[in-house]
């Protein structure tokens, strides 16, 4: 593989959080299998935490579908990376695991999921919103973080601030997995893959 085909997956990996509860079957298992193969069909590599519930959905979808998938895990958690992940990249704590997971990805979704969701939704909407990392877009699949988001936006919406979120939403809800993949690919072509920061 030549070094201009390396560049290019890497300009275009999709990092996905999630929970890792659900199991085969379930709704969300469901979802995140489906945006898997949406992101794949679109030429994306899919990066997640590598584990279960939502990660090993969303990477079997991709592999299914003949993508690429990446995962990220770290040795704070005992489990094993799941048996649908092209390439695994270890690291020492969750935090590394944390940064690894945003720093890689040139876009994000967001599936439900619990209070690890909850930070990793969180971390990069804040460094969207102050302008710590470069302009990447960010979607919310489905309806299940919507009244967080919403709740969080009534203060930072609610009065003049030079922050990203006063201006415009930062965060694009989707509320399937095909309009979730066709968004992100629309973005990253528009703002090509090294997108400008906000003025």
């Amino acid at each position: 593989m030549g070094e201009g085909t390396k560049q290019r997956k890497s300009a275009t990996i999709v990092t996905v959080f999630g929970s890792s509860r659900p199991r085969e079957g379930d709704a969300h298992y469901l979802l995140a299998r489906e945006l898997g193969a949406e992101l794949a069909s679109r030429g994306f590599t899919v990066c997640s935490g590598g584990y279960g519930g939502v990660m090993e959905a969303v990477s079997r979808g991709a592999k299914e579908a003949g993508g690429r998938t990446m995962g990220i895990v770290s040795a704070f958690f005992s489990s094993r990376a799941n048996s649908w992940i092209d390439e695994v990249i270890s690291t020492r704590s969750w935090q590394e695991r944390l940064f690894a997971l945003i720093e890689r990805g040139a876009g994000y979704v967001v599936c439900p999921g619990g209070t690890g969701t909850l930070v990793e939704l969180s971390v990069v909407w804040e460094m969207l919103n102050k302008r710590v990392m470069q302009t990447k877009p960010i979607v919310a699949l489905g309806h299940f973080w919507q009244p967080i988001i919403e709740r969080v936006r009534e203060v930072e919406t609610g009065h003049a601030a030079e922050w990203g979120e006063a201006r415009e939403r930062i965060i694009h809800h989707s509320g399937n997995a095909a309009e979730a993949a066709d968004y992100l690919a629309r973005m990253l072509t528009e703002h090509g893959r090294q997108p400008a920061r906000p003025k």
